[in-house]
C-alpha cells in the first residue's frame, strides 16, 4: 500500500506540473481568416492582443516554407501565460490558395487592413475582453497601424515596423546589396508611386516588381508609417532589435520621433524573428529554428504594456 501511496503522489504531481496555464481554439473570423485564440485559464475577463504577421507567406506561426522558427507561435503562448488573450491568425492568400482560388493580381494592401480589422470587429462582438490591442510585426506593424485606427482598437504596439514608407525601405535595401540596380527600382517605384503600373524589362527585378504584385506596391506605397502612427490617439509601444539586420533601430527610430509620447523599447540582440542572437552566424540560425525561445525582455515589454491599459 505504502509503495502504491507513493506512486500515486508521483502521478499527482506530474499532472500538475504538466497543467496548461492556457487554452487553445481554433476560430474562423470570415471565409478568409482563420487563426489561433489562446486564453489564459483564469476566472476574470482579459485583455486581447491580436497578432498580425509580417511580409509575404508568413503564417500565425511566424513561419514560411523553408523558414521555420516558432517565432508568433512563442509570443502567443508567453503572452498567455502571462493573463493575456492572443489571436493569431493566417493571412487570407493561405485560404485562397487552399481554395485554388488565388490571384496575386488581386491582391492588395488594403484588403490585409481590412483584415485586421473585422478581426478586431469580431472578438469586440463578442463582448468577452476588457480591451483590444493590435500586435504588428515588420509588414504587420504598418497594417496594424492603419488598422487600429480604423476599428477604434485601444491600443498598438509595432514589433521591428519600418518607419520610411516602403519605396524608401526597398532603395535603401538595393542600394546596400544590389546598388547597380538602384536607378532603375528608383524609376519604377516613381511611377509605381504614381499609380501606374510598370513593364520591368530587367530579369534581376521581375521577382521584386512583377506585373502581378505591381498592384499590392500600388495600393502599398499610399501609406507613410511617420504619417499614421500620428492618427492614433490611443495608447502605443515601439519596440525593435539591435541585431535586427531586416529593419533596424533607425527605422523604429522615425517612429518614435513622429509619435514621441509612445513607449519605446529597444531590445539588445533580438533580431527580426524576435530571438536572442550573439552573432552574425546564430542570426541566420535563428531563422529556421523552431525551438529558440523568442527574447524574455520582449515578452515582458509587451505584457506590461498590455496589462496596465
Amino acid at each position: 500500500m505504502k509503495k502504491l501511496f507513493i506512486l500515486l503522489v508521483l502521478i499527482s504531481v506530474g499532472a500538475s506540473a504538466q497543467e496548461k496555464t492556457f487554452s487553445t481554439q481554433e476560430v474562423s473570423v470570415n471565409e478568409f481568416l482563420d487563426g489561433t485564440l489562446y486564453t489564459p485559464n483564469i476566472p476574470e475577463k482579459t485583455n486581447l492582443v491580436i497578432l498580425i504577421a509580417g511580409s509575404g507567406p508568413t503564417n500565425r506561426n511566424g513561419n514560411q516554407v523553408g523558414m521555420k522558427n516558432n517565432s508568433l507561435r512563442f509570443l502567443a503562448q508567453s503572452l498567455a501565460e502571462n493573463g493575456i488573450s492572443v489571436y493569431s491568425y493566417d493571412k487570407r492568400l493561405f485560404s485562397l490558395l487552399k481554395s485554388g482560388d488565388f490571384d496575386e493580381s488581386k491582391l492588395l494592401f488594403d484588403d490585409f487592413i481590412t483584415d485586421a480589422s473585422d478581426v478586431v470587429s469580431y472578438f469586440r462582438k463578442e463582448n468577452q475582453y476588457n480591451k483590444i490591442i493590435i500586435v504588428g510585426h515588420s509588414e504587420g506593424s504598418l497594417i496594424g497601424m492603419v488598422a487600429a485606427k480604423a476599428s477604434k482598437a485601444d491600443g498598438f504596439v509595432s514589433i521591428a515596423g519600418a518607419g520610411n514608407p516602403i519605396d524608401q525601405v526597398l532603395e535603401f535595401q538595393i542600394s546596400q546589396n544590389a546598388p547597380f540596380l538602384l536607378e532603375q527600382t528608383k524609376e519604377v517605384l516613381q511611377e509605381l508611386k504614381a499609380g501606374n503600373m510598370v513593364e520591368v524589362k530587367n530579369a534581376a527585378l521581375l521577382s521584386l516588381f512583377r506585373e502581378s504584385v505591381q498592384p499590392y506596391m500600388i495600393s502599398w506605397l499610399t501609406y507613410n508609417p511617420q504619417d499614421e502612427i500620428k492618427k492614433l490617439n490611443i495608447p502605443v509601444m515601439i519596440i525593435n532589435g539591435t541585431a535586427d539586420l531586416q529593419v533596424t533601430v533607425s527605422e523604429a527610430e522615425l517612429l518614435k520621433k513622429a509619435r514621441p509620447e509612445a513607449k519605446y523599447l529597444i531590445i539588445t540582440d533580438m533580431n527580426h524573428v524576435l530571438k536572442e542572437v550573439k552573432d552574425d552566424t546564430e542570426n541566420q540560425q535563428s531563422y529556421t529554428n523552431p525551438d529558440l525561445p523568442v527574447a524574455a525582455e520582449l515578452i515582458q515589454g509587451i505584457s506590461d504594456f498590455v496589462n496596465t491599459l
